[in-house]
């Protein structure tokens, strides 16, 4: 049996693997979808002090008070970051790192993954804007919608522009990855290794998916497949779905 910790990206909360968690423990698996401080149902416990550490703090804390090992650790979108400073710190709780259409830390060890001000605020949060469900997720429509932007909160921008390094710890942990397809990061020039990514290396096995940034919503039944078989470590490049 495998425990599958699901970490949201910005905006989101645990609430956002609603479709994916039920298909995952059908299967067999524990399922620990987090909720990062001052987001979704802890949305009264934002301030301007909370940010990267707060969110990885959390994350070691679900996988230390269940007395969690053999996990399947997956990081959407910014909390790719999360997720590898957590891999980082417990490896050996570890069993695949799974980015999930997610920043992807690179190999040098230095401090990494500040975000510009891309999006406006109101003060030391961030609001989620609606244009990028435009951009990165025009497959999201109807009562998906509403229910997105009824659920998405202010992000502490904090989460956004702190940094992480890394010991090195974490290159023991095996990696997985799932791309989506119309994410905003160009899949092909990425598995090369070219462009704007020849400093990312894909170090594990990978699936695509035919979709926006949030396949968690559009596409459950196929995520929850492929996060099943690549927590098994085995599968190769499949077509886009």
């Amino acid at each position: 049996m495998t425990s599958f910790v699901l970490v949201p990206g910005a905006w989101l909360g645990g609430w956002v693997w609603n479709n994916v968690s039920p298909l995952l423990t059908e299967e067999g698996h524990k399922v620990y979808p987090i909720t990062l401080t001052g987001m979704g149902e802890k949305v009264h416990l934002a301030s301007e002090t909370v940010g990267m550490e707060t969110g990885i703090q959390d994350v070691l804390n679900v996988i230390k008070y269940n007395d969690l090992t053999d996990v399947v650790l997956v990081g959407h979108s910014f909390a790719g970051k999360i997720v590898a400073s957590v891999a980082d710190q417990v490896p050996d709780r570890i069993r695949t790192l799974l980015y999930l259409d997610s920043f992807r830390p690179k190999e040098v060890k230095t401090p990494q993954g500040g975000f510009p001000d891309e999006f406006p605020m109101e003060g030391w949060r961030v609001p989620f804007p609606k244009m990028i469900l435009d951009d990165v997720g025009k497959d999201i429509q109807g009562a998906d919608r509403e229910w997105l932007l009824s659920k998405a909160t202010a992000l502490p921008v904090r989460y956004f522009r702190d940094s992480i390094t890394l010991s090195g710890n974490i290159d023991s942990v095996k990696k997985a990855y799932v791309f989506c397809t119309r994410g905003g990061d160009n899949v092909d020039a990425m598995l090369k290794e070219t462009g704007v990514y020849k400093d990312y290396k894909i170090e594990g096995p990978y699936k695509i998916i035919d979709s926006g940034h949030w396949p968690m919503i559009t596409k459950p039944k196929e995520l929850s497949e492929d996060l099943i078989i690549l927590s098994k470590g085995s599968a190769p490049q499949i077509q886009a779905r």
